[in-house]
């Protein structure tokens, strides 16, 4: 079988994904047995999760590639083994008749479907979340931070719906509410270095429109360090790091306050805004780091998106400096 079936198609290329769909007829043809009214276990196919999971993977990649038809085998095979009322297979059938949906008012029906499931039996999960998305495509915003503010009154570890609130918030321009969203993330994930660098870019965009100005960068600064120290070869985490470093020790020294701000400000006036000495050492570190991985992904992947935008950062702070 091949490797890209046992992987999550969130980690597929275009590429990747249109190679698996186009072997989803093959696989669903070697895999399918035909069922007696009495099981026989020497005359049944082995079931395993893998099984299961490769039909799943499978499902997602056709709808991404547009392979309608080997998604609704999948979507069949499923439905079949697990029953057309177990949430996952609902969630999953929502998510396969919002695909085939051919304008807004399919898709608004679709929400009136999903309200009425979630009207007889409220805890059907996956619906819950199929419906927030639809809310989302739909640009209803408001409706879907409510439908994510309820789903975590009921399931409070749920990662993944605090990250998808965070991201409202943020387009919604209510940076202290997705700041709350990322430490309940921290709260059960302390060591996840993405989500510390998240939410340093969240504290380095909002410093703007915040009393404490100096505080929140600085606090936006120690975010990204805690994410380089959790994982040293994090392009974003050195990426923040010389963007906040640089804005901050900027302010400090325009503004000739260093040594006042140094010692009593900060954003929860409990740790002292860095020197700009300190600034500018993570400055040159961070740099440093910068450089020498641009200088590999040359080497490894010179179409890598993340080179142009640390290149485009480096050769800005050569001209910043020049001037």
């Amino acid at each position: 079988m091949s490797t890209l079936f046992s992987i999550s198609p969130l980690r597929h290329s275009h590429s990747e994904a249109l190679t698996t769909s186009q072997q989803a007829g093959k696989y669903i043809q070697q895999n399918s047995f035909s069922s007696t009214p009495i099981p026989i276990p020497f005359l049944s196919t082995p079931e395993s999760t893998e099984l299961w999971s490769t039909y799943e993977n499978l499902l997602y990649s056709c709808l991404r590639t547009g392979d309608d038809k080997a998604a609704h085998s999948c979507l069949e095979k499923l439905g079949g083994r697990f029953g057309t009322n177990d949430e996952r297979i609902m969630g999953l059938r929502g998510l396969y008749q919002e695909a085939m949906a051919e304008d807004q008012s399919a898709l608004l029906q679709m929400l009136r479907e999903y309200d009425q499931i979630l009207a007889e039996n409220p805890t059907v999960t996956p619906v819950r979340k199929r419906r927030i998305t639809l809310l989302q495509s739909l640009s209803r915003e408001s409706d879907a931070i409510n439908g994510l503010i309820d789903l975590l009154e009921a399931s409070p570890t749920d990662i993944e719906a605090w990250a998808e609130l965070c991201e409202l918030y943020v387009s919604q321009g209510l940076y202290q509410q997705a700041e709350f969203c990322l430490e309940e993330i921290l709260l059960s994930t302390p060591n996840a270095w993405n989500v510390h660098a998240r939410l340093g870019e969240i504290l380095y965009t909002s410093a703007s429109t915040t009393q404490d100005q100096l505080g929140t960068l600085a606090e936006s600064v120690r975010r990204f360090c805690r994410s380089i120290e959790l994982c040293n070869g994090y392009v974003r985490g050195y990426y923040g790091l010389k963007l906040a470093s640089d804005r901050l020790s900027g302010i400090l020294s325009n503004s000739g306050k260093a040594d006042s701000q140094t010692s009593n400000s900060s954003r929860n006036h409990e740790l002292a805004v860095p020197s700009v000495e300190v600034l500018q050492k993570l400055n040159e570190s961070a740099t440093s780091m910068l450089r020498e991985m641009a200088r590999k992904a040359r080497l490894d992947d010179p179409r890598s998106p993340d080179i142009a935008f640390v290149e485009a950062l480096l050769k800005a702070s050569t001209v910043s400096g020049q001037r």
